[in-house]
């Protein structure tokens, strides 16, 4: 759910309408403000590169496929800030490095 700390974004029923979606409603800190701009930017990124791409014929179409977006995103897309590589794959070397003797 969107990062934002708005009344309309803490309304009982906002959180309740969104863990009925099968989301689960997460606000940022008040002194976090890069915090929304991450999550901005993935929103942004996440609309130009899968939003806008797919067939958008239904809200149960959509919802059929964000899993396969989401696993898209997170094992295979390149990012800038992690070197060009995916979240995972970044995860998986910092693990790597975690082992590393040196």
């Amino acid at each position: 759910m969107a990062p934002d700390n708005g009344p309309a974004y803490t309304a009982y029923e906002t959180r309740s309408f969104a863990r009925l979606m099968g989301l689960e409603p997460c606000t940022t800190p008040y002194y976090s403000p890069e915090s929304n701009g991450m999550a901005e930017a993935f929103i942004k990124t996440f609309k130009r590169d899968y939003v806008s791409m797919h067939a958008l014929e239904s809200a149960q179409r959509v919802m059929e496929q964000l899993p396969s977006w989401f696993a898209d995103y997170n094992e295979y897309h390149p990012h800038k800030g992690l070197k060009m590589r995916s979240p995972n794959q970044h995860r998986r070397f910092l693990t790597t490095l975690e082992g590393c003797p040196v």
